[in-house]
């Protein structure tokens, strides 16, 4: 189950659809366990720099964060594969900046947030190519070809 939490409590269907489509199928593609559960925080700036401080020390704000668990819900006994915290407010630039939809680079951040749960990462060159691989496959089967990775800071 994909839980999403904003920071004013509301979403709109559409956004709730759009959230939720892409990372069922990013859990798919990336061969996630079937009932796992994770949270999808969309925030502003100032949060992500309250946590990125909080947890990494960066005094900055990025435009996504993620949280893994990995825990087992002891109510449910479903996975919990953690939570993905993004900046609505730095995907808007970061869509402005590069000339594509929002909504695109919102769904860029909740796969590269997603992928992060799961175990990828971009440390060094030989992570960064297989998650880089993974995560423009789940673009192209989101119809996001065009937004190939470029340098994301999480």
């Amino acid at each position: 189950m994909i839980h999403i939490q904003t920071a004013d409590g509301v979403i709109s269907p559409v956004a709730d659809s759009l959230v939720k489509h892409t990372a069922h199928t990013a859990l798919q593609l990336a061969a996630a366990p079937p009932d796992a559960e994770l949270t999808i925080l969309l925030s502003d700036d100032a949060e992500l720099q309250r946590l990125n401080l909080r947890f990494l020390g960066i005094d900055a704000p990025t435009d996504v964060l993620s949280f893994p668990s990995g825990e087992t819900d002891p109510e449910t006994g479903l996975l919990y594969l953690g939570d993905v915290v993004i900046s609505i407010s730095r995907a808007t630039a970061q869509a402005d900046a590069a000339n594509h939809a929002v909504s695109g680079e919102i769904q860029l951040l909740i796969v590269h947030g997603i992928l992060h749960l799961l175990g990828y990462d971009h440390a060094d060159e030989v992570e960064k190519a297989r998650m880089w691989q993974m995560q423009q496959r789940i673009l192209n089967s989101l119809g996001l070809s065009d937004l190939a990775p470029k340098s994301q800071s999480q």
